[in-house]
């Protein structure tokens, strides 16, 4: 029987809920490298900072979750009205939510090894889908949300043309039970961060190079855009 492969993971937002418990799940197959703003002063906002922080990782990663994100800047939460929405916590959210894992996957793509099977899993929101928006309201955080959807879309592109073996995906962890979601637990159905890590972990490293540009629920299927 041959040995079970040894993984080598990077997190990316480490210190979060969901980033934590990815983590400790992925240390159960190999080596985990973390990056985030409460260990490693990473600022999800400051492309220099993204920088400096991914050039202190070594490359040629098996896994590279980016588990960064915000829910809303108001205190009030997410924007349910138009009358509620403020141009510098919509710009704010984009930056942090759309615009920042972007700039990670500009500085990792240089760390990123051209024949070597990788795979990428962004965390993303089933409230970023377009075709799946019923109910309205959470205006920024959704806008930001799809708005990092085409930005993956583009990257997968671009990326299948150069590393082949490589798949880069949105993923959506579902509501996981974090201070991130507290106000919300009551209305949706929520999983321990241990369990959405599992979940996570175990979609990603079921998809293949045909997958890669696609954004997947918790249990594997398909999001519409």
């Amino acid at each position: 029987m041959s040995e079970k492969k040894t993984l080598r993971t990077l997190i990316v937002g480490a210190s979060g809920g969901i980033g934590l418990a990815l983590a400790e799940r992925c240390a159960q197959d190999g080596e985990v490298l973390t990056l985030s703003r409460t260990d490693d002063g990473l600022d999800i906002t400051d492309e220099s900072s993204i920088e400096r922080g991914v050039g202190r990782v070594d490359g040629d990663f098996d896994r590279i979750f980016l588990a960064t994100g915000i829910l809303s800047v108001e205190p009030a939460g997410p924007e349910r009205r138009l009358e509620e929405c403020k141009p510098e916590s919509l710009a704010y959210l984009m930056a942090v939510n759309a615009i920042g894992p972007l700039m990670v996957l500009k500085h990792l793509k240089t760390k990123l090894v051209r024949d070597t099977t990788a795979r990428i899993g962004v965390l993303s929101a089933r409230v970023g889908s377009i075709g799946d928006n019923r109910i309205g309201g959470w205006y920024g955080y959704r806008a930001s949300k799809a708005a990092l959807n085409q930005y993956l879309r583009c990257a997968a592109i671009e990326l299948s043309r150069s590393h082949k073996s490589l798949t880069l995906v949105a993923l959506h962890p579902g509501t996981v039970e974090t201070p991130f979601t507290a106000a919300y637990q009551g209305r949706h159905k929520t999983v321990l961060p241990r369990e959405a890590a599992a979940n996570l972990v175990r979609v990603l490293d079921r998809l293949a190079t045909e997958d890669t540009g696609g954004f997947f629920d918790q249990h594997g299927e398909p999001i519409d855009w």
